[in-house]
C-alpha cells in the first residue's frame, strides 16, 4: 500500500515535501482552498523544483473556483516541472466553496465539468459551454515548455455519496475517498464506482483515502492531548462537514457526534448567519480552536481518524488494501506535521512496503 501526504498548501514550507520524499511517502496532495491556505499550484511548483521522485498533485482541486481550461493549464504547467509524476485530484468543493458561503457544485454540473476537463489534460480539443454558447478549445501553444502533455496526468475524482462516486468511476483514472471503516465498506464503495462503468477494471483504477493517522502508546486514550495535537484538526473538520450537511440539507450527524452535537450547534448559533460560514471552518485541518477542544471525545477521535496502537492501525490498513484501497494519505495537525511525518514513516510506511 502507498502512504501519501495531504498538505495544507503553505508557500513558505517547501521543505515539508522534501522531507516527505526522503522518508518514503509516495504522493503529496496539495489542498486547494483559497480562503484558507496558499495557492496550491504555486506551492506545487516549489515542490516540483525541489523534489525528484515523489508524485505531486492537487488534493483536491475545486471545480467551482476555476473553469476547466484554467485547471488544465495549471496542472499541465506543473507537469512541465515534474513530468511523469504529476496528477490531478479534483472535487466539487465542500470546503473551498462553503468557506465563501456557497454550495459545492452539484453532481450534474460537476460531471459536465469533468467531461470538458478530461480531454484538455492530454492536450486534446474539448467543448467548452458557457453563456456565450459552446466553443471548441484546446491549449494552442503546448510546446516550448509552457505546459507539458507528453507524460500522462492521471485524473483522480473525489466522491462520497453514490452519485458522485458513480461519476468518479466513469470519468476518472482513480477516486479520492473518505477512509472506509472496513473492507466490507470498501467493497460497497467499489459497487458505487462501478454503477455507471461496468467495464471499470479494479486493478487499473487507483483509489486513495484521506485520514489522519495516530499511533497510540499502550493504554493511551484516543483523545489524549498528544493525539489531539496530531489528529484533532481532522476530527473537527469532520464535524465542520457534518454541520454544513445539517444546516444546508437537514442531514443528521453521524452517531459518533451525538454526545456533543447539541453543544456544538449551540456554539455556532451564536454567530450571525452572514458570518457563520467563516466561523465553521476556523482552524480547518490545521489546528483545533480552544472552544472546540471539548467536542473531541474518544468516540469522535476514533470514528473520524485512523487511531490505534501500531498493530491495530496496520491491521486496518491491510484489510483495506486487500479490499482494493491503493493509498492512504495522511493529514496531520499543522503544528506537529514534521514530528508526525517521521513517526508515520517509521511505524507505517516501513511495515507496509512489503505488501503487494
Amino acid at each position: 500500500m502507498d502512504i501519501g501526504l495531504c498538505i495544507a498548501s503553505h508557500i513558505l514550507d517547501e521543505d515539508y515535501v522534501v522531507q516527505a520524499e526522503a522518508l518514503g511517502y509516495s504522493h503529496a496532495w496539495f489542498a486547494d482552498s483559497q480562503m484558507l491556505w496558499s495557492d496550491c499550484y504555486a506551492s506545487l511548483a516549489l515542490a516540483a523544483k525541489n523534489t525528484t521522485r515523489i508524485r505531486l498533485g492537487t488534493g483536491v482541486a475545486v471545480s467551482g473556483t476555476r473553469p476547466p481550461p484554467v485547471t488544465a493549464s495549471s496542472i499541465a504547467t506543473i507537469n512541465a516541472l515534474a513530468p511523469g509524476r504529476t496528477f490531478l485530484g479534483i472535487g466539487s468543493g465542500n470546503t473551498a466553496m462553503r468557506v465563501m458561503g456557497l454550495p459545492p457544485q452539484r453532481v450534474k454540473a460537476f460531471d459536465g465539468y469533468l467531461a470538458t476537463l478530461k480531454p484538455l489534460l492530454s492536450g486534446q480539443e474539448s467543448t467548452y459551454v458557457t453563456s456565450a454558447g459552446a466553443r471548441p478549445i484546446r491549449h494552442i501553444m503546448p510546446d516550448r515548455g509552457f505546459v507539458s502533455f507528453e507524460q500522462d496526468i492521471p485524473l483522480y475524482v473525489s466522491g462520497f455519496g453514490p452519485k458522485s462516486l458513480a461519476v468518479a468511476g466513469r470519468r476518472g483514472e482513480g477516486a479520492v475517498l473518505g477512509l472506509p471503516a472496513s473492507g466490507a465498506m470498501m467493497e460497497n464503495i467499489w459497487s458505487m464506482l462501478e454503477a455507471e462503468n461496468f467495464a471499470l477494471q479494479r486493478d487499473a483504477y487507483y483509489t486513495t483515502a484521506l485520514t489522519a493517522i495516530g499511533i497510540l502508546e499502550p493504554g493511551e486514550s484516543p483523545n489524549s492531548a498528544r493525539m489531539i495535537e496530531r489528529c484533532g484538526a481532522m476530527a473537527m473538520a469532520s464535524m465542520h462537514y457534518a454541520f454544513d450537511q445539517f444546516r444546508n440539507f437537514g442531514h443528521q450527524p453521524p452517531h459518533a457526534f451525538a454526545e456533543v452535537w447539541e453543544d456544538y450547534t449551540q456554539l455556532l448559533s451564536q454567530f450571525p448567519e452572514d458570518r457563520v460560514h467563516q466561523r465553521i471552518h476556523m482552524g480547518h485541518n490545521c489546528w483545533v480552536v480552544p472552544e472546540e477542544l471539548a467536542f473531541l471525545t474518544p468516540e469522535v477521535m476514533k470514528r473520524t481518524c485512523l487511531i490505534g496502537e501500531q498493530d491495530e492501525v496496520l491491521e486496518r490498513l491491510f484489510e483495506l488494501h486487500a479490499a482494493g484501497l491503493n493509498q492512504v494519505m495522511n493529514l496531520p495537525n499543522f503544528d506537529t506535521r514534521y514530528e508526525v511525518l517521521t513517526e508515520i514513516s517509521e511505524k507505517v510506511i516501513a511495515p507496509t512496503r512489503a505488501w503487494s
